[in-house]
């Protein structure tokens, strides 16, 4: 038996008005992923544990079946494993946004998805200007960066995501805590040294956002988790663009495959990384499979995109998979879900349960009739802990049809 594992990030949604109380889902023509839910088992999950933030660091700790409870220490150093960052035992990781500020707001989170040869420009200046033994900026992905501070005093701040504050004033949403002077600090003169950059110059003058200041968050220590070979004696791969699920995947001891065109945003190659996931699985027993699309359009308030990338998603990776499983013999076993909600009208994620739906040849259906959020709500389970799904898919459901 081959495992995949298919995340469409964010892509569970609220009922939209505009849209005839349709969620994106609802509204989207996935066929493949209907059929997942249709002809398998399915329910909602809540990948968020009671109390957590609802981040895709979080969420994606359950997915790949660890307790977020037991085993989540933050995000950044997710990012840092995947940047081949090594953590010393003082060293805090924080993720570190390229974002836009004007007039004393935060504009955009992402500095309007600023390319990562600019991102370079920009963390070097930061790096040159304001690196010493206690400080350090790490280049990442488009506007997803690296923060190294010394001192497990920073574990102490509250910093919040800054696409949950986008429109709010800096002032109002500053980094608190303890240390957050120093925090609060980096961020005043990133400003004085990015905006004036002749990236930041070359980008207002085609109209577009300014990457001028920097959004420290989502700091940690290296967490240290059991391998998926020593849970289930398995081999694994994972597929996606984004740092954090990379350096997650490295920590389960699973293979990063990296897929030219995976881009972390509307732009991404799906059909690349369907042939990618696939051919992965010659050589290993499960892979992940993340695509970022839907939580980007989530985060933009964008309908039609988010309701196109659910459909690539469908398309493009769902369907190359199942045509697969019609060509070679040997069987596949599905865990499909997102993440967390990402509401077109909420902007941000949404700590609630999230469809999910599993199967493999011949397990029997469980009254699911399509894959969204009212879809599976005809199936067996409901708000199911999303940690202990892995389980139920490598173990098996014991529903098979005579």
């Amino acid at each position: 038996m081959k495992y995949v594992i298919l995340v469409p990030d964010g892509a569970a949604d609220l009922p939209v008005e505009a849209h005839g109380g349709l969620t994106p889902l609802e509204a989207a023509r996935i066929p493949n992923m209907d059929f997942l839910a249709k002809e398998g088992v399915s329910g909602t999950a809540l990948t968020i544990p009671e109390g957590m933030a609802a981040g895709s660091d979080v969420a994606n700790y359950s997915i790949l079946g660890y307790d977020p409870l037991k085993y989540y220490t933050g995000r950044g150093p997710l990012e840092a494993v995947s940047m081949g960052v090594s953590l010393g035992p003082e060293d805090v990781a924080f993720r570190c946004n390229l974002v836009t500020e004007g007039d004393g707001i935060l504009l955009d989170y992402s500095a309007g998805h600023v390319t990562t040869g600019e991102a370079r420009e920009l963390l070097a200046v930061l790096q040159e200007k304001l690196g010493d033994e206690y400080t350090a900026f790490y280049p990442g992905v488009g506007y997803r960066h690296l923060l190294v501070l010394k001192g497990l005093r920073f574990l102490e701040d509250r910093c919040i995501p800054p696409h949950d504050v986008v429109g709010r004033e800096i002032q109002d949403i500053q980094p608190q805590g303890p240390n957050a002077q120093r925090l609060a600090s980096l961020i005043r003169i990133s400003k004085r040294l990015l905006s004036h950059h002749a990236v930041n110059v070359w980008r207002s003058e085609k109209g577009l956002r300014p990457a001028n200041m920097i959004w420290p968050w989502g700091q940690g220590r290296s967490p240290v988790l059991p391998t998926i070979s020593e849970r289930y004696g398995l081999t694994g791969a994972i597929i996606t663009a984004v740092d954090l699920i990379k350096g997650l995947g490295m920590l389960a001891g699973m293979e990063v495959v990296e897929v030219p065109g995976a881009t972390g945003y509307y732009d991404t190659d799906y059909s690349a990384k369907a042939r990618y996931a696939l051919e992965s699985l010659r050589g290993n027993d499960l892979v992940y499979v993340h695509v970022e699309a839907p939580d980007e359009a989530g985060h933009e308030g964008d309908w039609e995109a988010k309701v196109q990338a659910l459909e690539n998603f469908d398309a493009k990776i769902v369907g190359a998979f199942l045509d697969e499983t019609v060509r070679v013999k040997e069987n596949f076993a599905f865990l499909l879900m997102p993440d967390h909600l990402t509401p077109i009208e909420v902007r941000t994620h949404v700590a609630d349960a999230v469809p999910f739906a599993i199967y493999y040849p011949h397990v029997e259906p469980d009254g699911g009739t399509s894959f969204s959020e009212k879809g599976v709500s005809y199936g067996s389970y409901s708000r199911y802990p999303a940690w202990q799904l892995l389980d139920l898919l490598i173990h098996g459901i014991g529903r098979t049809r005579r």
